[in-house]
């Protein structure tokens, strides 16, 4: 009987700190609500703008464009220019950018060094083809494969990271002599036809046949996954699957390092290292998608993959590498390289003047204004890994 009169007890005693707790919230809220929120000051003007009304935009947007392009908020906002870390509407309203055009633009919108290096080609030269030698695409090449670690000293440019994953693709296919992929669930990868099949999310998918050949892995997520964060008990079913849903021979592995779309949630730890030698030990090569996380983002290494002890035979890039520029690449080794040269190939705009100069111009920004570093030091894994303790209970007990 005391036991229970002291349960009941320490449940009201809970009741009562749990409303607590949300009364708390709620007036922290309302104080919140009724405090205009202001940024720092800011040396910079923007340019008054002429064009169309909002009105006039969306419903251009509404007669011409893919109806699928969705915009966010019921009074979606206008943006006309941005700089370094901040956007301005029609009105010249400042906003904080924290979405950075989902996630591209790396070193800042209009960011000096990327403006003049294109701005200067611009005037030079806009486009030949690879076809032609010019001296950008080369030093460009010498200067991104440099940053890479191992044998990764090739690279091939591309216009963005679907492209740059439907030819990494096609290379481990080819070097392997394999066909069937090992992808991971909750994975993204691009929405071209060749990687539906690919994609590990049922929101993107058509419903078109796809996925010839493609295997999907257990997600090892390390919050809410099967095994927790136990990188090898995940790895151990990419082992099964290889050995019961292919002939036992694979043509590669494809994953994010910190995956996307699928929430920015981290690999398991000691997950790659162990897979990565179950695929090579089938004939596959090992594919890092870094679409997101390359270009210093992670804070501790250039590399995501690099935060898990590895080296990839491929490595994919978009996004940040242009600072917004249509620019991707795909590097690989000199060995798998090779493939490639079996028939004529070549892309029509990749590594174009213009977006190698740019591209060159964003290494350097990176390196000289510390991007990296600042990464590291304003990064908020370790405040978000605080709240996994309460990500179970209600909001406004965390």
């Amino acid at each position: 009987m005391r036991a229970v009169t002291q349960a009941l007890a320490n449940a009201v005693r809970g009741q009562r700190h749990l409303a607590g707790l949300q009364q708390r919230s709620q007036a922290s809220l309302a104080a919140r609500d009724t405090a205009e929120p202001t940024l720092p000051a800011f040396d910079h003007e923007p340019a008054k703008y002429t064009g169309p009304s909002k009105q006039e935009v969306i419903d251009l947007r509404k007669k011409h464009l893919n109806p699928a392009i969705m915009a966010w908020y019921k009074n979606p906002v206008m943006i006309t220019e941005g700089k370094m870390q901040y956007l301005f509407d029609e009105t010249g309203r400042r906003y904080l950018d924290a979405f950075a055009g989902i996630v591209t633009v790396s070193v800042g919108h209009c960011h000096p060094k990327v403006v003049q290096a294109v701005d200067r080609q611009n005037h030079l030269l806009q486009h030949t083809t690879n076809i032609y030698l010019n001296n950008e695409i080369a030093e460009y090449a010498q200067e991104l494969t440099a940053k890479l670690p191992g044998k990764l000293n090739v690279a091939y440019f591309v216009n963005s990271g679907s492209e740059a994953n439907d030819m990494a693709i096609l290379m481990a296919r080819l070097y392997s002599g394999n066909h069937d992929l090992i992808a991971l669930r909750n994975g993204y990868h691009g929405i071209s036809e060749g990687l539906l099949g690919v994609l590990g999310h049922s929101t993107w998918k058509y419903n078109v046949p796809s996925g010839g050949g493609v295997k999907h892995a257990l997600n090892p997520d390390p919050y809410r996954g099967r095994f927790g964060n136990d990188g090898p008990a995940y790895a151990e079913d990419v082992r099964d699957l290889i050995q019961t849903a292919t002939s036992g021979q694979v043509a590669g592995f494809l994953s994010e390092t910190i995956q996307g779309v699928g929430g920015a949630t981290p690999l398991a730890d000691g997950y790659l290292a162990e897979t990565y030698k179950h695929v090579r030990a089938a004939g596959g090569v090992c594919i890092a998608d870094e679409v997101q996380t390359g270009f210093g983002r992670t804070g501790t290494n250039f590399w995501g993959f690099e935060n898990q002890g590895v080296i990839p035979d491929i490595v994919t890039m978009a996004k940040g590498i242009g600072n917004g520029l249509p620019l991707a690449a795909v590097v690989t080794t000199e060995e798998v390289a090779q493939t490639m040269s079996r028939r004529l190939h070549f892309n029509t705009f990749g590594g174009n003047p213009v977006c190698s100069a740019g591209g060159r111009a964003v290494l350097k920004a990176i390196e000289e204004d510390g991007l990296q570093a600042n990464s590291l030091k304003v990064g908020l894994s370790d405040e978000l890994e605080s709240l996994n303790s309460c990500s179970r209970l209600p909001i406004w007990e965390c």
